[in-house]
């Protein structure tokens, strides 16, 4: 590729790749590296305590009253042989008919339309929090502390260099978007012991992760999803030594799962305290909070048995202040008990099982939420009556039983499987209340929105 050509590619793609140009025959230098965004790590974390300037998510001149979910299969769908033969004529050798993106135009990384735009904003919004997060976790808790729960300086250092991953992440997001992208704001969290800070590491980079899967493929800019790509699969990295960390077992599903921007920005915002005043807003909706009370606690040596020990709706992190000290796990050295940080632990206990009776409740819609409290939780569903379940490949339902003030509720972990030896509900997955069993698969979950009366909330079935 010659540099002039390189140097169009940059322009077109708003990617700030610096160059030294050659002058005559001369050997042209290395490229100057781009620069990085700038990120303050000794910002406070206090929750929001003013009024809001503006409030509800944004939205265009016309909305429409919403997407059908039964327009049918597309008519050129299932035409395609698919016999292993070639179909169309190729355009070169070695180079099959068919493809996006294969014409050989310049790429141009940039949004190509509101769906874009709003996603990757939000992709950012999630880069930012992390890379605020992993540097509060190390600035807050001393060496002793970080000892005391079984991780080493080396361990200290991965998390310093997740840190820096998302330096590069928020970097390149912001360079995508162009001059009105989110800025990093000021944020509040739950936690006050090691380990709740890595399970809420944990449970973040979760829904970070699926957040994103959710909407990659339908993104009309294939070239912002190529780059974007690349970083999520890092964050999955990031979830695993998480849950290493954690003592968890550290993939124990066959597929990751993938949910709306709308679940991913329900679970992130009650975490943002204020942004700066400039701001760029956000489209999606925010839902009413969703608590598991009996949430599966990894630090105990019986996980199932816990009763409150969470850290708020939505995440419903762990408390592990609230557990006796011969009842939690990391204590023991024990094979099959014990949740020291390692590689991987196989537990002889596990966190859940099919046919556990999970206690959940939840807040009604109206409340104030996300950055400077100027979001509003809002749901558009009918009467409370089922509980989704988004594991891997599958959604599926279980009736909710109502009990109490109408907000309180039971319901069984269902017992299924994707395939043969791959049980569904595994893992740290997801869970709404919603007000039918709609049938949808991955790519059309968002489907499901208009249904949510509350959640998602994040499971630790395993």
């Amino acid at each position: 590729m010659s540099w002039n050509r390189f140097l169009r590619l940059s322009v077109l793609s708003w990617l700030p790749f610096a160059l030294a140009l050659p002058k005559g025959n001369a050997t042209p230098a290395f490229p100057v590296p781009p620069s990085a965004v700038v990120h303050p790590t000794s910002l406070p974390h206090i929750p929001f305590s003013g009024l809001p300037s503006t409030t509800g998510a944004i939205t265009a001149p016309s909305v429409g009253s919403g997407v059908t979910p039964s327009m049918g299969v597309a008519p050129t769908a299932t035409t395609y042989p698919s016999d292993g033969r070639l179909h169309a004529p190729q355009p070169g050798p070695y180079i099959p008919g068919g493809g996006a993106g294969t014409s050989g135009q310049i790429p141009v990384y940039r949004p190509q339309s509101d769906f874009d735009f709003e996603s990757l904003a939000l992709a950012l919004y999630q880069e930012y929090i992390e890379l605020d997060l992993f540097h509060d976790g190390l600035a807050r808790f001393s060496e002793a502390d970080f000892t005391a729960a079984g991780l080493t300086a080396e361990d200290r250092f991965l998390i310093e260099f997740m840190a820096d991953q998302e330096v590069g992440h928020a970097t390149m997001l912001t360079n995508i978007l162009g001059p009105f992208a989110p800025k990093q704001c000021i944020y509040d969290y739950p936690y006050t012991t090691v380990q709740e800070f890595i399970d809420f590491c944990q449970k973040l980079t979760r829904f970070g992760e699926s957040g994103v899967y959710g909407f990659l493929a339908h993104l009309d800019s294939r070239e912002s999803a190529t780059l974007l790509l690349q970083s999520i699969t890092t964050e999955a990295r990031q979830q695993m030594v998480f849950r290493q960390f954690e003592g968890l077992f550290p993939m124990p599903v066959w597929f990751e799962v993938g949910v709306p921007q709308s679940w991913a920005w329900t679970l992130l915002a009650p975490y943002i305290s204020s942004c700066p005043p400039d701001q760029t807003r956000l489209v999606w909706q925010n839902f009413p909070g969703l608590s598991i009370i009996n949430q599966p606690n990894p630090v105990r040596i019986n996980a199932q048995s816990a009763q409150g020990e969470i850290l708020g709706s939505g995440t419903n992190t762990l408390n592990s202040s609230s557990v006796p000290a011969s009842d939690l796990c990391y204590n023991s050295d024990e094979v099959g008990v014990s949740c020291k940080p390692a590689i991987t632990r196989n537990r002889t206990q596990p966190l859940s099982y099919a046919g556990r009776l999970v206690q959940l409740s939840w807040d009604p819609p109206g409340s104030p939420v996300g950055p400077n409290n100027s979001y509003v939780t809002s749901t558009m569903a009918g009467a409370p009556k089922f509980v989704a379940w988004v594991s891997q490949l599958n959604v599926t339902y279980s009736p909710l039983i109502i009990s109490g003030n109408g907000r309180q509720g039971t319901t069984t972990q269902p017992d299924m499987s994707t395939y043969e030896g791959d049980p569904a509900i595994n893992g740290t997955m997801f869970i709404a209340i919603t007000d039918s069993d709609l049938y949808l698969t991955p790519f059309n979950l968002s489907l499901i929105n208009p249904h949510v009366v509350a959640g998602p909330a994040l499971y630790q079935a395993g």
